[in-house]
């Protein structure tokens, strides 16, 4: 098992059910996405293919700053096993002062998905060709200099980009990442534990709209933008079943990649934002716990919180350690996965908040 201080331990169930399971090409759409607190807003957003590597292509979703500054540019990258759609939300509330790209990685969703050879020198998920990809979306987009915001692994993208091309970037905004997963235990294949959410039977995947429900009881809330991710990463067989797009080989060598990556933040030199969720309940850690759940691991699941929540605060202080200079906002009473939908004006005018590099 992970250490304590890596955010996404409680979601070993839903790791482990992944695992078993150059040209541009854009479409424009309008979407219609829910704000932070219900209010709907309407926004023009296009999708494209943006090819980085000899047949792989990467999705990104682009809208476009409000008051027409493209140059102004933020990038956000989603966690392990999320996809563009994870920032439906975010990214439009951004879009009134900036442009705004979220790119799905490769592995994932509707980008490419190169089979790792399964060696141990493979580096087809390393954060290095992650890396790679990213430089050569901004590239292609023609796009010189970014802020740079992640998700959970997506620090380790953050820190080798920010540190191997210091000029690409004017910021970067660390979205409840952890300081260095392979100094906190690495990539281990841990047993089942009674705090794992819940895998999906049969009936879960018999449809996409069974799918949703099983994903909606796993959830703290269910925001559009959550199902938008959730629906891009699976895809519906004949039939009507559903099942994940990311093959098991490919989820694996992703999970393995990020978590036995040790991030060099000497290299740094860019401001950064450092969010850290503080989930002060069982329900924001683990949401698919209930009252009506078995005692004992309801007590089991408090315990772990109280060993928790500390490590968490001091993991994200290592962090801001790490990076001289860099802000920290500290998030109560969140949820790892959803925070930055349920608290997105705290995110944004922390993000606007900052002293960006020119």
């Amino acid at each position: 098992m992970h250490s304590t201080s890596d955010a996404v331990l409680p979601c070993q169930a839903r790791r482990r059910w992944l695992l078993g399971a150059a040209s541009l090409a854009a479409v424009s759409s309008l979407s219609t996405l829910a704000a932070c607190g219900g209010g709907a807003r309407t926004w023009t957003v296009t999708d494209r293919q943006v090819g980085v590597a000899p047949g792989v292509s990467l999705h990104v979703r682009d809208w476009p700053s409000a008051p027409g500054d493209n140059a102004d540019v933020i990038v956000l990258l989603a966690g392990l096993g999320g996809n563009a759609h994870a920032f439906d939300s975010l990214a439009p509330a951004l879009a009134r002062r900036h442009r705004v790209l979220a790119i799905t990685r490769r592995g994932y969703g509707a980008s490419g998905k190169p089979l790792p050879a399964g060696d141990a020198s493979d580096s087809t998920y390393a954060p290095s060709t992650l890396v790679a990809d990213l430089l050569a979306v901004l590239d292609a987009l023609r796009i010189d200099r970014v802020i740079l915001a992640g998700h959970s692994v997506a620090g380790n993208e953050l820190t080798l980009f920010a540190g191997s091309h210091p000029r690409r970037v004017r910021g970067l905004v660390y979205l409840d990442t952890s300081w260095d997963y392979l100094a906190t235990g690495g990539y281990e294949e841990s047993p089942p534990s009674p705090l794992d959410e819940p895998l999906p039977g049969q009936a879960d995947l018999a449809s996409m709209a069974a799918s949703i429900a099983f994903a909606k009881r796993l959830n703290k809330r269910w925001w559009p933008a959550q199902e938008a991710n959730w629906r891009a990463s699976l895809e519906v067989l004949p039939g009507g079943a559903v099942r994940p797009t990311t093959p098991p080989a490919i989820a694996r060598a992703m999970d393995m990649a990020a978590h036995n990556f040790s991030p060099d933040y000497r290299r740094v030199r860019a401001p950064a934002l450092v969010v850290t969720v503080d989930p002060g309940n069982v329900r924001n850690l683990m949401p698919w716990l209930t009252p009506q759940s078995d005692p004992a691991v309801l007590a089991q699941a408090l315990a772990f919180l109280e060993v928790f929540r500390p490590l968490r605060l001091a993991d994200g202080e290592r962090l801001v350690a790490a990076l001289p200079g860099s802000k920290h906002l500290v998030i109560r009473d969140g949820f790892h996965s959803d925070f930055f939908i349920e608290y997105e004006r705290t995110v944004v005018d922390a993000i606007e908040a900052m002293r960006w590099e020119k």
